[in-house]
């Protein structure tokens, strides 16, 4: 694995995460001088390559895409039957995005739902080459850090100076039990599966803090991207996947997961892990302070709004005024 020639002279390796989550908060990437976070909002047709490079080139990812460093993408599947992952074609767009990187791994850890090598074959078409499988729960090289008040072995591959990239779907849940923690996050809920044994429910309780100190630990999150090619919705027992052909990335994975709930129609500010993680100030939460660029997300917005009212029964959807 190719070292990050540029980085600085550390020995310490929290140290070194540190360095890259300051430079990542005060100089935003590539963004634009007003320190403004950006998000940019892609719709798409059949092919996503093309608008994906687009916004790709729009926030900045030069510092990224590069010869010396190393790119691990979490893909974020817990279960396969369920379909609420990135698909192979944003998996596929993607990676040739980052045209440059030396190696490519697509990372996941073993969980409840199956081992991490598994649920990866989601993927197998996009592997060859410098893309490969990588299972974070298999790797001896790992380091130490603190996740609430458990110290844990986090896979060496997700720390600075390699690049790391979260990537889900948008999804909103009521009264569906486990599946309402869901509301809490798509690319940062993703960090969960950096543990990597599978007895992950032990964070549940105290899930904002454990998903923030992970961010930490590892030098935050260099790119979120949020695949709404579908949007999955819950009510009770019934559920729907609805196509949305949408693209949601940034370098502030805060603001890009604050944009992300406010698709759905939650308040980003009533989300306990964007709360923490700006009452740390790693990220923008508030809409108003985000600047959501390129096609417009609104009428998206009211059409999923629609979808998940419709999974309520008719009596409830009169009684709200719905319908």
């Amino acid at each position: 694995m190719k070292k990050f020639s540029s980085r600085p002279a550390f020995t310490d390796e929290s140290t070194l995460s540190r360095y890259f989550l300051s430079n990542q908060l005060h100089s935003g990437g590539e963004q634009r001088g007003d320190s403004m976070p950006r998000v940019a909002a892609i719709e798409f047709d059949e092919s996503v390559q093309e608008p994906l490079i687009q916004g790709l080139k729009s926030i900045g990812i030069g510092d990224l895409n590069s010869e010396e460093r190393t790119v691990a993408i979490k893909v974020g599947v817990f279960n396969t039957r369920t379909e609420q992952y990135t698909t192979v074609n944003m998996i596929d767009a993607l990676v040739k995005a980052f045209d440059r990187a030396p190696e490519i791994y697509l990372v996941e850890s073993d969980s409840y739902g199956g081992p991490a090598e598994k649920r990866l074959e989601i993927w197998n078409e996009v592997y060859g080459g410098k893309v490969v499988p990588f299972s974070l729960s298999k790797d001896k090289n790992t380091r130490e850090v603190k996740v609430t008040d458990e110290k844990v072995q986090l896979s060496h591959v997700i720390f600075k100076p390699n690049v790391f990239i979260s990537t889900h779907v948008p999804r909103r849940f009521q009264d569906v039990g486990i599946n309402d923690l869901m509301n809490t996050g798509s690319v940062l809920k993703n960090l969960l599966g950096l543990i990597p044994d599978k007895k992950k429910y032990r964070f549940h309780k105290k899930l904002p803090t454990a998903l923030i100190d992970m961010y930490e630990a590892i030098g935050g999150i260099d790119l979120a991207v949020l695949d709404g090619s579908y949007t999955f919705l819950g009510v009770k027992r019934k559920k729907s996947k609805t196509q949305t052909k949408i693209l949601l990335i940034g370098r502030d994975a805060i603001s890009v997961e604050s944009v992300g709930a406010y698709l759905v129609g939650l308040d980003p500010m009533e989300n306990p892990v964007i709360k923490e993680a700006m009452r740390r100030g790693l990220g923008e939460g508030d809409i108003s302070k985000i600047e959501i660029f390129g096609s417009p997300i609104e009428p998206i917005r009211q059409n999923i709004i629609q979808s998940f009212r419709a999974l309520f029964p008719k009596r409830v959807q009169k009684m709200k005024g719905w319908i």
